[in-house]
C-alpha cells in the first residue's frame, strides 16, 4: 500500500528467468522481464520473524520454545515458498509481444489450506539431549523437515467428559447423521453410536416490529428429528 517507506517493491536483479509454465500459455516467443512491483516477501519475512520470534529467544533449551521457533518458521515459509507469478502482456491490438512479470503472495486461503494439511500431519517430537535439536517419536522415523509442523504433547481426549480439562465430552451431543466432518456422528460420537430423538422445541415466531421499539412475537411450537451421541 506504500505506507511503509522501508518497505518497497521486491528487488529482482538476482532473480532466475520464470518459467514458461509460470508466466502462462502463449509465452513461447514472447520476451519477458521482470518488471511490476512485485510484494517484498523477504522484508514481511524478516519482520515477521523479529515480532514472532521475540519471545521465544533462540538459544533457549526449553522444549517449547523450540516447538514455537520450528512452527513460526514453517508459517513463515508456508508463504515466501510459494509465490506467486504474474505477468501483464504489452503490444500493439492486444499482441503479447513483451510480458512484464511480477512476484505475488499466494493466496490467503492457499495458505491457509496447506497449513493444514500440516497440522494434520503433524510430528510429535521430544527435546534432543543437547537441548537444541528436536527428535520425532511415535510412529515417525524421519525427522520433520522446516515446513512440517511439530508438537510434543497429545491433545486432551474430548470425547469422554474431564473435569481436569474442562472438556463436557459428547455423550449426549446433538450430531448430524449425514455429515462426515467434525459436526457428523461418525466422529463426533467417538464410535459410541447415536440415537435418534423426536423432541418438541418452543421458539418465537410470526415476530412484529411496533413503532418504536418494541418487537411483539407469538410462542410456537415446532417437532424436530435429533440425532443424539450415545
Amino acid at each position: 500500500m506504500g505506507e511503509l517507506m522501508q518497505c518497497g517493491c521486491e528487488v529482482t536483479r538476482n532473480w532466475a528467468p520464470p518459467s514458461p509454465l509460470a508466466i502462462g500459455p502463449g509465452a513461447d516467443g514472447s520476451a519477458w522481464e521482470w518488471g511490476g512491483c512485485g510484494d517484498d516477501v523477504d522484508y514481511g519475512y524478516e519482520k515477521s520473524r523479529q515480532f514472532m520470534d521475540a519471545k521465544r529467544k533462540k538459544g533457549k533449551s526449553d522444549i517449547r520454545t523450540l516447538i514455537d521457533l520450528h512452527n513460526n518458521e514453517a508459517g513463515r515459509l508456508a508463504v515466501k515458498n510459494y509465490m506467486r507469478t504474474e505477468c501483464k502482456c504489452h503490444g500493439l491490438s492486444g499482441s503479447c509481444t513483451l510480458r512484464t512479470c511480477w512476484k505475488k503472495m499466494p493466496h490467503f486461503r492457499e495458505v491457509g489450506d496447506r497449513l493444514l494439511e500440516r497440522f494434520n500431519g503433524a510430528f510429535k517430537v521430544m527435546g534432543g539431549n543437547d537441548g537444541k535439536t528436536i527428535i520425532p517419536v511415535g510412529h515417525n522415523i524421519k525427522p520433520p523437515d522446516k515446513q512440517d509442523l511439530i508438537y510434543s504433547a497429545d491433545s486432551p481426549d474430548f470425547c469422554q467428559a474431564n473435569r481436569k480439562t474442562g472438556s463436557p465430552g459428547t455423550r449426549g451431543r446433538v450430531c448430524n447423521s449425514t455429515a462426515l466432518d467434525v459436526g457428523g456422528c461418525d466422529l463426533l460420537c467417538c464410535g459410541r453410536g447415536y440415537q435418534e430423538e423426536t423432541v418438541v422445541v418452543e421458539e418465537s415466531c410470526l415476530c412484529r416490529f411496533h413503532w418504536c421499539c418494541v418487537v411483539n412475537c407469538n410462542k410456537c411450537t415446532e417437532r424436530k428429528e435429533l440425532s443424539v451421541c450415545l
